[in-house]
């Protein structure tokens, strides 16, 4: 019986540490914060028991709990990130524990009149007579992903004190900025040396995801021409208004806000204007590939449009490949996504198969060679105020890596 005033310690023990990572460094981790968790995540994984733990220049970590059968086993491995989203504070993290969550509103800050509400954020309701998580509303939780790390230390810890249970060999990586999405950039597969892994980092209960974004950024570059406004007949040109003329002949139904499911968006993250140059920042996402690529060029075209139209260059774009959907490399080993569903099964979980509207570390690795299916950590309403996690949901995931670690040996023994 896994034993869940451990798990809450254990969790807020590495939330209150600040791990936000930064994605103007560019140094690795970005942050220097960040060392401070993963030399302790470390030190606690040599204490519970693992074997080859190791801690590499660029503060990933990596650890063993060896076979405790004869027969052989494929190694998997189990990968989570400590990083935390540089969107919105994670410094000075006060996490607040409410027990038997009675499914009405929960004051985050009273001074603040900061509410979490299920008027608003109706997942909460689920969660009704469980243990719930929060943030005190000034900062984020950092659920995403110390929850994955607290899950997976949670499970390799059970399964050294309860060698019953019987497993092959289990790997443990857990990396730094992924929030800015460079958690795999260094991570060494071939070191690692799993057949496959699963990264602890999706949300809500049950969640079980094979197929994520294709992701690109794009970065716009408008120039104007600046002159004292009182002359400027015939002769200013405000970059602002041609900025504003890309951004309305973009989809405008197409954005974060207007989309779900496989439906992909252009998202304007963020601008930065004067008369003489303005700069679009954003990031294209889309599940399907040809819509991906669609989506490219009609940003390329729309630019060479406006181009046209003035008579000169206005506008300069340039598009950067971020990451790929995870799906054309899982496909053809889908007996990893089946091994997790049948122990969600086992557990009494209900899987929700679904496509990730982001990334993970696990959609870089499987086109790194390492298949990397995502799996629920638990929390909700990642990288604001307003996160948090339910304990319940955590136990089930660390009781989930336990099973998972046990069937896979199950089914090396019997070939199935």
């Amino acid at each position: 019986m896994l034993d869940k005033q451990h798990i809450i310690d254990r969790f807020i023990g590495y939330v209150t540490v600040d791990t936000e990572s930064d994605p103007k460094s560019d140094t690795t981790p970005s942050t220097t914060k960040q060392w401070d968790l993963a030399r302790a995540l470390s030190k606690e994984l040599i204490a519970i028991g693992m074997k080859d733990v190791t801690i590499d220049q660029n503060a990933y970590i990596m650890a063993t709990l060896p076979s405790n059968v004869s027969h052989e086993v494929p190694t998997i491995g189990f990968i989570s990130h400590f990083d935390t989203s540089p969107d919105f504070s994670g410094s000075n993290v006060k996490p607040q524990v409410i027990e038997n969550y009675d499914g009405k509103d929960i004051v985050l800050n009273a001074d603040k009149n900061i509410v979490l509400s299920p008027d608003y954020f109706d997942d909460l309701l689920l969660y009704k007579g469980q243990t719930l998580i929060t943030t005190d509303g000034t900062t984020l939780l950092g659920a995403d992903d110390k929850a994955g790390i607290t899950e997976i230390v949670s499970a390799m810890e059970y399964l050294i004190n309860h060698p019953e249970i019987k497993h092959g060999p289990l790997r443990i990586g857990f990396t730094p900025d992924e929030e800015i999405g460079r958690g795999a950039h260094k991570f060494d597969v071939e070191k690692f040396g799993a057949d496959w892994a699963y990264t602890m980092d999706g949300s809500q209960i049950g969640e079980l995801e094979f197929e994520n974004f294709n992701a690109a950024s794009a970065t716009v570059k408008v120039i104007g021409k600046i002159v004292h406004p009182g002359y400027a007949k015939g002769k200013m040109v405000n970059s602002m208004y041609i900025a504003t003329e890309f951004i309305t002949s973009l989809p405008m139904l197409e954005t974060p806000e207007h989309t779900e499911g496989y439906q992909g968006f252009f998202h304007l993250a963020a601008i930065e204007g004067k008369v003489d140059e303005t700069h679009l920042h954003y990031i294209i996402r889309d599940h399907d590939k040809d819509h991906f690529e669609a989506r490219k060029a009609m940003m390329q075209n729309l630019c060479e449009e406006l181009n046209s139209q003035y008579g000169r260059e206005v506008i300069i774009i340039e598009i950067k490949d971020q990451y790929f959907n995870m799906k054309e490399k899982i496909e053809p080993v889908m007996h990893i996504v089946e091994i997790a569903e049948a122990a969600m099964k086992s557990i009494g979980i209900t899987p929700i198969v679904k496509p990730i509207r982001g990334g993970t570390d696990g959609s870089q690795l499987s086109y790194m060679g390492l298949p990397c299916p995502n799996i629920f950590a638990g929390g909700h309403n990642f990288h604001g105020r307003y996160e948090y996690v339910p304990v319940e949901s955590m136990l089930k995931a660390t009781e989930l890596i336990c099973k998972i670690a046990e069937m896979t040996a199950s089914r090396a023994l019997t070939g199935d």
